[in-house]
């Protein structure tokens, strides 16, 4: 064989050990890469001093693609909120002079064949709140969220967003707004920080601000020890801690959530809620959700809407005062013949009760006027012949007001009932 004929062989070979050897040594020196042992100058050796098994057993051992699983999956979580509360006050707040973030007059969207999604919504989301956006299935919700966002096309109205008018704004929308959608889609070869580092650059970020903008919005969403994993490896939620997280990269004027919390499991969704609710000032969540305690708990302000048509709006507050009716709760003494059917039954048929629910363990009635009820529900307790636990006048909760709201407005056109938008001060604070 001359010596040509070697180097045909030889060259190609040389050149594919190379470029194994210097792929690894680019990829174990990547800020977020984890290595086995936890010495990356030990696995430089062994890729360069170990011929072309090197960088093999790098690739199939040295990397570690499991670190950060745990944490992410167990003893993870949105970052503790003294950091949450260190890292958003770095970043711009909404000024007292700024305009309501959102605005609508007349928004309406029509689909083929008559459909009617959403049927001239008016609506003013003071700036800086975190907003509430409620409604039974098919309601419009996920529409007007899309409508808001540059998403789609209104058929008829206006609207404006961080000042901006919505349709064929081209990408100064974009600049101002963040969105998270109700089932967010990745592309799982991508790794969590690559995602990040991608959605910064689309919004004009670039070096050492990218760096530390990913590094802030991995923190806030408790994704920092999984920022190196392939983002097909991801459980649901962290998947929609990643989504919270891109929609946050640009430091959005309003943010919007469509069910923000629906895949995480409790501590998550405690975390989530946590960061919503820090955001209040920073910037305009406007969230929907089927979750009416986490809406109770820190939103500002909601608004229930129903097969397109708002139903009401106004501060949580002052819907429950306004809309929610007196509630008794009922808990019987266990181990009676049937104590909840029969509570039930002396309920029903009484001219101030007005509705009655029952549970496993309790009997929850409804009534028109307290006065009369309160006085005449423990004779006919005695009556029954069930022995109690607890009674006790309920404080109703949004998840009564909307069940009642909805059924009210049933499926006919109604005019919205509006509790006015602006407070004493004229910015919607009260």
């Amino acid at each position: 064989m001359d010596a040509a004929t070697i180097a045909l062989v030889l060259v190609p070979l040389l050149i594919l050990q190379v470029g194994l050897m210097l792929y690894a040594l680019y990829d174990l020196f990547q800020e977020d890469r984890r290595v086995r042992g936890d010495s990356k100058i030990l696995w430089a050796l062994i890729i360069v001093f170990v011929n072309v098994v090197g960088p093999l057993i790098y690739f199939f051992v040295g990397r570690d693609e499991s670190r950060g699983a745990d944490t992410a999956e167990v003893g993870g979580g949105a970052a503790p909120a003294e950091s949450i509360a260190r890292i958003l006050a770095t970043w711009p707040r909404l000024t007292a002079a700024t305009d309501a973030a959102i605005s609508t007059t007349g928004l309406t969207k029509r689909y083929a064949r008559g459909v009617v999604a959403l049927d001239h919504l008016n609506l003013t989301v003071p700036s800086g709140s975190v907003f509430g956006f409620l409604g039974p299935n098919g309601a419009g919700k996920t529409t007007t969220l899309r409508l808001l966002a540059g998403l789609a096309t209104a058929t008829e109205g206006t609207g404006t967003v961080a000042g901006v008018r919505i349709g064929g704004t081209g990408g100064e929308l974009a600049r101002h707004i963040g969105y998270l959608d109700q089932d967010p889609r990745f592309y799982g070869w991508m790794r969590g920080r690559e995602l990040l580092n991608m959605v910064g650059q689309l919004h004009g970020l670039h070096g050492a601000a990218l760096r530390q903008r990913v590094g802030e919005v991995l923190e806030i969403v408790g994704l920092t020890d999984a920022a190196h994993r392939r983002i097909g490896g991801y459980s649901g939620g962290m998947r929609q801690r990643l989504g919270i997280g891109q929609a946050l990269i640009n430091q959005p004027r309003v943010l919007f959530l469509d069910e923000p919390v629906s895949s995480l499991d409790p501590e998550g969704r405690r975390d989530i809620l946590e960061i919503i609710s820090r955001l209040r000032g920073t910037a305009t969540v406007f969230m929907s959700t089927h979750i009416l305690n986490d809406v109770e708990r820190v939103c500002d302000r909601v608004a229930i809407l129903n097969v397109g048509h708002l139903v009401v709006e106004g501060p949580i507050d002052e819907l429950l005062d306004r809309y929610a009716q007196p509630i008794y709760e009922l808990e019987p003494e266990p181990q009676q013949d049937g104590p909840i059917e029969r509570l039930a039954a002396a309920m029903r048929g009484q001219p101030w009760a007005q509705e009655v629910r029952t549970t496993p363990d309790t009997v929850r009635v409804f009534v028109n006027d307290p006065k009369v009820a309160g006085p005449a529900i423990l004779p006919l307790v005695i009556s029954s012949g069930v022995s109690l636990v607890r009674y006790e006048r309920a404080r109703p909760s949004l998840e009564d007001v909307f069940l009642r709201l909805v059924a009210e407005s049933g499926l006919q056109t109604a005019p919205p009932v509006v509790i006015p938008a602006w407070g004493l001060d004229g910015r919607g604070r009260r």
